[in-house]
């Protein structure tokens, strides 16, 4: 309960936020932290609760970009728009995802890797020309819509693993993460569980790509196909906390404020600190801020 207080008041917070100010580098500040929770979100359904690590998840976010930005530039509602990119990216992890589950461990991963790369040389060699919205939407672009919809997408995520996490069809994931054959064993089927949360957390990387499209004035349509999509997300819930569902939003917050000042001295060797940060974190704390902030809280117990 007091997870869900703290979630319900931060969340509060970023909804008043545009009350109390208007500068637009808190709101695009605020939008990078939403976007950085959804893709970790997105990612930590398959890979941290049904222990799948998809290397190609940038696949799925830039499907729901691409696809997104070219119906909403050709004067098809916003929602229509990131509904059908959200079903595109759904749809190519469905038809990938049973040969792709054929595969186990790091072949997993390097095979979905090479699916998003691709990918993303395909989009790069058929559209090599920049993507820009209507002059008309870049006369009245503002902040504002592209704030909210960014928070709505964060909490949906949010919403849906804290719900998903319970039921009977996480209770079922997370067994197959943790011994497949004895989840087989026990009636569960893994395919069946892996394909369902592929789809979840394909959905909602494709609705994250989509608002992301919203959001830029223009970028190259292979720019939301990169793997640096695809790592951030990976760093993100590890720092935070993977297979946790406050473990991503934690990790946002960390990642995205540290990134921002990182890059106001040491932006050349912002990559390499965040390298690094992984390893120990991987070494040394598996579980990520969650983990620390529980060891913290024993070793404070202990000292009473």
């Amino acid at each position: 309960m007091k997870l869900l207080a703290a979630g319900v008041a931060l969340a509060a917070g970023f909804v008043a936020l545009p009350l109390f100010t208007d500068r637009n580098d808190l709101l695009n500040l605020g939008v990078q932290i939403f976007l950085a929770v959804v893709l970790a979100q997105s990612w930590n359904v398959l890979g941290g609760y049904a222990g799948q690590i998809n290397l190609g998840h940038a696949a799925f976010f830039g499907l729901g970009a691409l696809v997104t930005r070219v119906l909403w530039v050709s004067d098809v509602p916003l929602a229509l728009s990131l509904g059908a990119g959200a079903l595109v990216a759904t749809a190519f992890g469905c038809l990938i995802g049973v040969p792709a589950f054929r595969l186990r461990g790091a072949y997993f991963a390097i095979g979905t890797l090479g699916l998003a790369e691709i990918l993303r040389i395909t989009v790069g060699n058929l559209l090599p020309e920049i993507s820009t919205i209507r002059v008309t939407e870049l006369a009245s672009y503002d902040i504002l819509p592209r704030y909210y919809l960014m928070l709505a997408l964060a909490v949906l995520c949010v919403a849906v693993v804290g719900v998903l996490v319970p039921s009977r069809l996480g209770l079922g994931i997370r067994a197959v993460r943790e011994d497949e054959a004895a989840a087989e064993a026990s009636g569960v089927s893994a395919l069946r569980h892996k394909l369902l949360a592929l789809v979840i957390s394909t959905t909602l990387a494709g609705l994250g790509g989509g608002a992301f499209a919203y959001y830029h004035v223009s970028y190259y349509p292979q720019h939301t196909f990169s793997p640096i999509w695809t790592f951030d997300a990976v760093l993100i819930s590890f720092v935070g906390g993977v297979g946790t569902v406050h473990g991503p939003v934690l990790g946002a917050l960390f990642y995205v404020t540290l990134k921002e000042l990182l890059a106001l001295r040491w932006v050349e060797f912002h990559l390499i600190i965040f390298g690094v940060l992984f390893i120990l974190v991987v070494l040394f704390v598996p579980g990520g801020l969650v983990e620390a902030w529980q060891r913290a809280r024993r070793l404070v117990a202990r000292t009473r």
